[in-house]
C-alpha cells in the first residue's frame, strides 16, 4: 500500500506556495510519506536553528492538481477546527481564539529524564530545524484533510532530555486557562486535555511537534503555538497548545478516554476496518471534495507505523 500524498490530495491555500516549491526537493529519509519543502536554488532552505524563510512573490500560488478533486482552501482549515478548549462548534474556535496570548511561552519536559528543561517556544524555534512536512489528517469523525505542517521531530526533543529506562510513554498535557478558552468551563470534560503516545511512537519519525502550517506560524484555532501531529492516528489524539511532556512509566489516561472509554482508546491508530460505536470509519470525506473516499489502513502510513504493532489484535487496540 503506498502512503505517498498525490498533488491532488493537497490541501491548498488561494495563496499559498505553488507546486514547484514542493516538488523541488524530496524529503532524504526513511518515510517515504513526508515531502520537504525547499525555495528555488535552496536560496531560502532552512538551516539548524533558522525558521521557515518568507515566500518569495514569484512562487506564490494555489497548489492542486487540476486533475484532483477540489481543493480543501486555507480558510476551510482555519475555519473547520476540532477545538473544544474554545468550542464543540467547529466554526466557532476561529473568532473565540481571536486574542489567545500564545507568546510568551514554555514548555516543560521533564519525569523520567536525565535532563528535565524548560524550552520557551522562541527557543524551540531556534534550537530545532523546522522542516515543512505534508501529511494527512483524519479526524475519527470521518473527515480529512492534508496539511503542510511546519515542525521538527518530536525524538530530537526527547533525545536531549534523555529520557531513562523507566520511560515508557510521553504524558502530553495542554495550557489550562478557561478565562481565556471559554470551553474550558464546560464540566463534561476532564481538563487539562491530557494525550499520551508510547515512547516508540514519539521517538518515531514522522511524529511531529508542528509550530505552523502552509509556511506560517500556526494560529491559535489550530493550536499555536505547539501542537502534536501524529498522522497514523485519529485527530484527536494530536494535542494542540502543548505546556508539558512527561515521561511516565504508565500509559496516561487521556481526556478521550476518561470521557468515553467505550469510544476512545489509547492508540486510536486510523483503521477502517474497526468502526466507531456510532458510525463507520470505512470512508471518509474530504474536506472540499465532493463524495467520500476510502479509508487506509494507519491512514496510509502503513509502511512506516505497522511495525509499531507487531503481534496486536487491531480490533481489540482501537
Amino acid at each position: 500500500m503506498s502512503n505517498k500524498i498525490s498533488l491532488s490530495e493537497i490541501t491548498s491555500e488561494e495563496i499559498y506556495i505553488s507546486r514547484r516549491r514542493f516538488m523541488k526537493n524530496a524529503l532524504q529519509t526513511t518515510a517515504a510519506s513526508l515531502l520537504i519543502s525547499s525555495c528555488s536554488n535552496n536560496k531560502n532552505s532552512t538551516s539548524q536553528g533558522d525558521t521557515p524563510a518568507t515566500i518569495p512573490d514569484e512562487l506564490m500560488g494555489s497548489f492542486s492538481d487540476e486533475n484532483g478533486p477540489p481543493a480543501t482552501t486555507y480558510e476551510d482549515i482555519l475555519n473547520y477546527t476540532n477545538y473544544h478548549e474554545f468550542s464543540a462548534d467547529k466554526s466557532r474556535p476561529t473568532y473565540l481564539a481571536q486574542g489567545f496570548i500564545t507568546s510568551p511561552w514554555s514548555v516543560k519536559v521533564g519525569g523520567f529524564v536525565n535532563n528535565p528543561r524548560e524550552f520557551g517556544i522562541d527557543e524551540i524555534r531556534n534550537l530545532f530545524k523546522q522542516e515543512e512536512r505534508v501529511y494527512r489528517m483524519r479526524c475519527v469523525e470521518a473527515w480529512s484533510m492534508v496539511i503542510p505542517w511546519i515542525g521538527f521531530p518530536l525524538k530530537k526533543l526527547l533525545e536531549i532530555v534523555e529520557p531513562t529506562s523507566d520511560a515508557k510513554y510521553v504524558r502530553f498535557e495542554t495550557v489550562f486557562r478557561p478565562e481565556q478558552m471559554p470551553g474550558q468551563s464546560n464540566p463534561s470534560y476532564p481538563w487539562p486535555y491530557v494525550e499520551g503516545l508510547r515512547l516508540d511512537e514519539a521517538m518515531h519519525d514522522l511524529t511531529l511537534l508542528a509550530t505552523g502550517l502552509y509556511g506560517k506560524d500556526l494560529t491559535p484555532q489550530n493550536g499555536a503555538p505547539l501542537r502534536l501531529v501524529v498522522p497514523w492516528k485519529y485527530g484527536f489524539k494530536s494535542i494542540k497548545s502543548i505546556v508539558k511532556n512527561d515521561l511516565v512509566s504508565e500509559m496516561p489516561t487521556s481526556l478521550w478516554m476518561a470521557t468515553g472509554p467505550n469510544e476512545y482508546g489509547f492508540f486510536a491508530n486510523v483503521n477502517p476496518f474497526v468502526d466507531h460505536p456510532r458510525w463507520s470509519q470505512a470512508t471518509e470525506r474530504r474536506i472540499g471534495a465532493a463524495g467520500r473516499i476510502n479509508t487506509e489502513l494507519y491512514n496510509g502510513y502503513e509502511e512506516d507505523a505497522a511495525d509499531l504493532y507487531n503481534g496486536m489484535d487491531l480490533a481489540v487496540y482501537y
